[in-house]
């Protein structure tokens, strides 16, 4: 628990999960701009869709879940369309999208998941 989230639940305040990415082109040595991610929650047998959005040009998307749409605990889904961002650059890639699963728990505020992309291999972290 961070130290935000402890003075925000000392003082009576409500603690908001959020989640955010961060997308590095590890070919081109810079960050991926325009990459569009899709994120969803597990629910029964498929996926709710939570958010979307494309990261900036810092190959960042801050906060991936809509305006008033709760994050719970439980399983989730980001989805990169890896395809969509390497045509635009010209480039042929081997993978057409990156699917990174993870579970969300209670006592956490924010998960920042990373990934670091290129058009033969990807990598993925936790990051803060």
């Amino acid at each position: 628990m961070t130290w935000w989230t402890r003075v925000r639940k000392t003082c009576g305040g409500d603690v908001s999960l959020s989640i955010s990415t961060h997308v590095l082109d590890t070919a081109r040595g810079r960050p991926a701009e325009g990459v569009p991610v899709v994120l969803e929650r597990a629910d029964g047998d498929g996926w709710a869709r939570v958010g979307s959005g494309s990261t900036d040009r810092d190959g960042r998307l801050r906060d991936l879940v809509r305006d008033g749409s709760p994050l719970t605990e439980g399983r989730h889904r980001l989805t990169f369309d890896t395809g969509a961002y390497f045509r635009s650059a010209g480039v042929r890639a081997f993978y057409p999208e990156v699917s990174v699963v993870f579970v969300v728990e209670s006592g956490e505020d924010h998960y920042h998941v990373s990934l670091l992309l290129n058009p033969y291999g990807y990598s993925t972290y936790r990051g803060s």
